[in-house]
């Protein structure tokens, strides 16, 4: 796709999405390109978005109430209701002193109320999709919005009467990842280091740190003496995972957060952990093999279904949780690393997966939503009078225009 505004216009945009990093990992992505391309970006979500680390200094946030319909309590019901009309009334007044061109839901339920607001006033909007299975709240949306943006080429729950709206687009990804794309794999030969790079989410996974150790040592003895092993751990796990790792003679560095996890998985021959979006996204964008375990919970079996495109291609293998043992574990990795040509060819197979121009082409697909480019000019004009742009300084959303 090439651009569809002049880099001379600016316009605003409004992202909508939830709390966690599956969601805000490609809100922020977006933000930084419309940011680069000089338009203004504002974010909507939670608590915990407005929190989270990595979001850009020039991206403000604005937390809006989101409520949630669930269970059988009406009283929770009614509650919900009163969030979700609340954040909607907040999101209808941003958007009087933002004017946005266009409003973008990442989905979960604080993009809820934005997306209504979006409706309210006929704002353009467009949808992004990270996994393989459209969520509860893009599946609400899917049939309102002016297109739907997906991250995988089969999203299950997207009904195929939509199909004129959906763009593939991929999952964008931190640029400090992107930037390692064209980075050889690591070199890896009969007698290299195996570096193993095993995390579980933002909150660590107790399977991992119960069946990793115990599975690596299984390895046969020339293989498992090559083995440097770096690993994410619950708070109340550490310990007994140092213990594990020491029993076995195997040298581990652990942590509960690692801030260079870009720089780690450089480093990586082979990962072992969870399949959310942003994951499968991050190792098909550097070309990193896995061995993926979908967490079960995982609304809808989301993270199962992410495993399809990358497993197919030869690039990861998933096993199920109640498959997952150390047995198991030691099979795969064997299969995977006894030969360095297989690892080499798994990680090509990854990187085959991925899609490196996922933050443009969205970009892309929003600036082609929304007035035409003479009007953005007229409307930034009427904002921005020659004593100084009074106007646009009001706005509590605006930041300095882009020079």
């Amino acid at each position: 796709m090439s651009s569809a505004v002049s880099g001379s216009v600016s316009r605003h945009y409004v992202l909508a999405a939830g709390g966690t990093g599956g969601h805000l990992i490609p809100a922020f992505a977006l933000a930084a390109e419309l940011d680069r391309r000089g338009h203004h970006v504002a974010l909507i979500t939670d608590e915990r978005g407005a929190a989270i680390p990595g979001k850009p200094d020039y991206l403000p946030a604005h937390v809006l109430p989101q409520g949630r319909i669930a269970g059988k309590n009406p009283l929770n019901w009614l509650k919900g209701l009163k969030g979700i009309l609340s954040g909607r009334a907040m999101a209808l007044r941003l958007f009087e002193s933002f004017e946005p061109t266009a409003v973008v839901g990442f989905g979960g339920y604080p993009a809820l109320p934005t997306m209504l607001a979006a409706r309210s006033a006929k704002i353009p909007t467009v949808l992004h999709e990270q996994n393989s299975v459209l969520g509860r709240v893009n599946r609400y949306f899917a049939g309102k919005v002016n297109a739907i943006a997906t991250a995988f080429a089969q999203v299950d729950r997207l009904d195929p009467k939509l199909a004129d709206k959906v763009t593939l687009v991929g999952n964008p990804v931190r640029e400090e990842v992107l930037a390692l794309r064209d980075a050889p794999f690591p070199e890896f030969g009969e007698d290299s280091l195996l570096r193993i790079l095993v995390t579980g989410g933002s909150q660590g996974a107790r399977v991992l740190s119960e069946v990793v150790p115990d599975g690596l040592a299984m390895l046969p003895p020339a293989l498992r003496s090559r083995l440097q092993v770096i690993q994410q751990c619950r708070p109340e796990d550490i310990d007994a995972v140092r213990a594990r790792y020491a029993g076995h003679g195997i040298p581990a560095e652990l942590a509960t957060y690692f801030e260079d996890m870009a720089e780690r998985l450089a480093g990586a021959h082979l990962f072992i952990g969870r399949s959310g979006a942003s994951t499968i996204a991050e190792l098909t964008a550097v070309g990193r093999p896995a061995i993926l375990i979908p967490l079960p919970i995982a609304t809808d079996d989301h993270q199962a279904a992410n495993t399809r495109e990358i497993v197919a291609a030869g690039g990861a293998r998933a096993i199920r949780q109640e498959s997952f043992t150390a047995t198991m574990l030691a099979k795969q990795i064997q299969a995977m690393a006894q030969h360095p040509e297989t690892l080499a060819n798994a990680a090509h197979a990854s990187w085959n997966c991925g899609y490196p121009n996922a933050a443009s082409d969205l970009a892309d697909l929003v600036e082609s939503f929304g007035a035409a480019p003479i009007m953005d000019v007229i409307r930034l004009e009427k904002a921005m009078p020659a004593k100084g742009g009074e106007a646009l300084a009001k706005s509590k959303l605006a930041k300095e225009p882009a020079q």
